[in-house]
Protein backbone atom coordinates (compact mmCIF):
# COMPACT_ATOMS: atom_id res chain seq x y z
CA UNK A 1 0.00 0.00 0.00
CA UNK A 2 1.23 3.49 -1.03
CA UNK A 3 1.04 5.89 1.84
CA UNK A 4 -0.95 9.16 1.37
CA UNK A 5 -1.41 12.30 3.78
CA UNK A 6 -5.02 11.13 3.63
CA UNK A 7 -3.87 7.57 4.90
CA UNK A 8 -1.46 9.29 7.40
CA UNK A 9 -3.94 11.72 9.43
CA UNK A 10 -6.10 8.64 9.77
CA UNK A 11 -3.14 7.70 12.76
CA UNK A 12 -3.45 10.84 14.20
CA UNK A 13 -6.89 9.37 15.35
CA UNK A 14 -5.57 5.87 16.41
CA UNK A 15 -5.42 7.14 19.97
CA UNK A 16 -8.81 8.41 20.21
CA UNK A 17 -9.85 4.39 20.72
CA UNK A 18 -8.39 4.17 24.86
CA UNK A 19 -9.05 8.16 25.30
CA UNK A 20 -10.68 6.65 28.94
CA UNK A 21 -6.82 5.34 29.38
CA UNK A 22 -3.62 7.01 30.07
CA UNK A 23 0.10 6.10 28.94
CA UNK A 24 2.31 5.60 31.86
CA UNK A 25 6.28 4.36 33.09
CA UNK A 26 4.83 0.63 33.49
CA UNK A 27 8.53 -0.90 33.89
CA UNK A 28 12.12 0.09 34.38
CA UNK A 29 15.19 -2.00 33.85
CA UNK A 30 19.01 -0.89 34.42
CA UNK A 31 21.53 -2.08 31.87
CA UNK A 32 25.49 -2.50 33.14
CA UNK A 33 26.69 -2.17 29.38
CA UNK A 34 25.47 -2.89 25.48
CA UNK A 35 25.27 -6.74 26.06
CA UNK A 36 22.61 -6.01 28.75
CA UNK A 37 20.60 -3.49 26.74
CA UNK A 38 21.29 -6.16 23.75
CA UNK A 39 19.10 -8.63 26.08
CA UNK A 40 17.07 -6.40 27.48
CA UNK A 41 15.69 -5.63 23.77
CA UNK A 42 15.34 -9.12 22.59
CA UNK A 43 13.89 -9.84 25.67
CA UNK A 44 10.86 -7.24 24.67
CA UNK A 45 11.11 -8.39 21.18
CA UNK A 46 9.72 -11.65 22.12
CA UNK A 47 6.68 -9.93 23.27
CA UNK A 48 5.85 -8.43 20.39
CA UNK A 49 4.07 -9.16 17.60
CA UNK A 50 2.58 -7.47 14.34
CA UNK A 51 1.10 -3.67 14.50
CA UNK A 52 3.46 -3.13 18.09
CA UNK A 53 5.17 0.04 17.33
CA UNK A 54 8.22 0.93 19.84
CA UNK A 55 9.43 4.46 19.96
CA UNK A 56 13.05 4.94 21.15
CA UNK A 57 14.03 8.42 23.30
CA UNK A 58 17.12 9.40 23.99
CA UNK A 59 19.94 11.52 24.14
CA UNK A 60 22.52 11.23 20.71
CA UNK A 61 24.68 8.33 21.97
CA UNK A 62 22.26 7.05 24.49
CA UNK A 63 22.16 3.25 23.01
CA UNK A 64 18.78 3.50 20.87
CA UNK A 65 20.31 1.90 17.71
CA UNK A 66 22.31 -1.04 20.06
CA UNK A 67 18.95 -1.54 21.54
CA UNK A 68 16.84 -2.17 18.14
CA UNK A 69 19.93 -3.99 17.21
CA UNK A 70 19.16 -6.40 19.91
CA UNK A 71 15.59 -5.93 19.00
CA UNK A 72 15.97 -6.94 15.58
CA UNK A 73 18.00 -9.58 16.19
CA UNK A 74 16.40 -11.56 18.44
CA UNK A 75 13.16 -11.96 15.36
CA UNK A 76 15.35 -11.82 12.07
CA UNK A 77 15.85 -15.24 11.07
CA UNK A 78 19.16 -14.47 9.42
CA UNK A 79 22.60 -13.34 10.67
CA UNK A 80 22.76 -10.20 9.41
CA UNK A 81 24.78 -6.38 9.88
CA UNK A 82 22.04 -4.00 11.96
CA UNK A 83 23.10 -0.63 11.51
CA UNK A 84 21.76 2.81 12.12
CA UNK A 85 19.26 3.60 9.15
CA UNK A 86 20.59 7.03 9.92
CA UNK A 87 21.28 7.95 6.04
CA UNK A 88 18.42 5.99 4.64
CA UNK A 89 15.64 7.14 7.49
CA UNK A 90 14.44 3.02 6.98
CA UNK A 91 15.20 0.15 6.98
CA UNK A 92 13.31 -3.37 6.75
CA UNK A 93 14.47 -7.02 7.84
CA UNK A 94 12.06 -10.17 7.90
CA UNK A 95 11.38 -11.59 11.02
CA UNK A 96 10.40 -15.16 11.61
CA UNK A 97 7.26 -14.72 12.35
CA UNK A 98 6.55 -13.46 8.46
CA UNK A 99 5.96 -9.87 9.23
CA UNK A 100 8.48 -7.14 8.58
CA UNK A 101 10.72 -5.49 11.12
CA UNK A 102 10.61 -1.96 10.22
CA UNK A 103 13.77 0.17 11.81
CA UNK A 104 13.10 3.88 11.41
CA UNK A 105 15.65 6.35 12.46
CA UNK A 106 13.60 10.06 12.21
CA UNK A 107 17.21 12.45 13.89
CA UNK A 108 17.76 14.05 9.69
CA UNK A 109 13.86 13.69 8.69
CA UNK A 110 13.25 17.83 7.62
CA UNK A 111 9.54 17.52 7.84
CA UNK A 112 6.74 15.05 8.75
CA UNK A 113 5.81 14.62 4.64
CA UNK A 114 8.84 12.81 4.41
CA UNK A 115 7.18 10.18 6.51
CA UNK A 116 4.58 9.13 3.71
CA UNK A 117 7.68 8.80 1.61
CA UNK A 118 9.32 6.46 3.97
CA UNK A 119 6.52 4.59 4.26
CA UNK A 120 5.41 4.76 7.88
CA UNK A 121 1.81 3.85 7.08
CA UNK A 122 2.43 0.64 5.68
CA UNK A 123 5.03 -0.04 8.52
CA UNK A 124 2.36 0.88 11.26
CA UNK A 125 -0.27 -1.58 9.53
CA UNK A 126 1.62 -3.96 8.46
CA UNK A 127 5.03 -5.14 10.61
CA UNK A 128 6.73 -4.44 14.17
CA UNK A 129 8.13 -0.62 14.03
CA UNK A 130 10.52 0.64 15.61
CA UNK A 131 11.16 4.42 15.68
CA UNK A 132 14.15 6.16 17.09
CA UNK A 133 13.82 10.16 17.48
CA UNK A 134 10.09 9.60 16.83
CA UNK A 135 9.31 13.49 18.33
CA UNK A 136 8.55 14.47 13.89
CA UNK A 137 6.20 11.73 13.74
CA UNK A 138 4.41 12.21 16.89
CA UNK A 139 1.31 13.04 15.65
CA UNK A 140 0.81 9.95 13.15
CA UNK A 141 1.60 6.88 15.40
CA UNK A 142 -0.30 5.01 17.68
CA UNK A 143 -1.32 5.48 20.70
CA UNK A 144 -1.05 1.86 21.65
CA UNK A 145 2.79 2.99 21.07
CA UNK A 146 5.42 1.64 23.79
CA UNK A 147 7.88 4.12 24.70
CA UNK A 148 11.38 3.21 25.64
CA UNK A 149 13.49 5.38 26.97
CA UNK A 150 17.00 5.18 27.59
CA UNK A 151 19.78 7.58 30.13
CA UNK A 152 22.95 6.92 29.80
CA UNK A 153 24.19 6.57 33.79
CA UNK A 154 27.11 7.90 35.78
CA UNK A 155 29.24 5.22 34.39
CA UNK A 156 29.48 5.46 30.39
CA UNK A 157 28.57 2.07 29.89
CA UNK A 158 25.39 2.21 32.36
CA UNK A 159 21.62 2.66 31.04
CA UNK A 160 18.23 3.28 32.95
CA UNK A 161 15.55 1.70 30.06
CA UNK A 162 12.29 3.14 30.64
CA UNK A 163 9.07 1.52 29.48
CA UNK A 164 5.82 3.31 28.82
CA UNK A 165 2.73 3.05 27.55
CA UNK A 166 -0.89 2.07 27.99
CA UNK A 167 -1.17 -0.39 30.58
CA UNK A 168 -4.32 -2.72 29.23
CA UNK A 169 -1.46 -3.43 25.85
CA UNK A 170 1.64 -3.31 27.64
CA UNK A 171 1.53 -4.27 31.20
CA UNK A 172 1.46 -8.13 31.17
CA UNK A 173 3.95 -8.32 28.33
CA UNK A 174 6.61 -6.17 29.95
CA UNK A 175 6.21 -7.96 33.13
CA UNK A 176 7.82 -10.54 31.32
CA UNK A 177 10.97 -9.03 30.65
Amino acid sequence: MVATKKSLKRFRWRGLMNAGEVPCVLCQRESSGEPATLEIAASLARQCRSGDCILLNGDLGAGKTAFARGFIQALNPENVEITSPTFTLVQTYPARSGDMIWHFDLYRLKNAQELVEIGLDEALQSGITLMEWPQLASEYVPAQSLVVTIIAGENPQHRQLSFSGLPSVWKDRLSKL
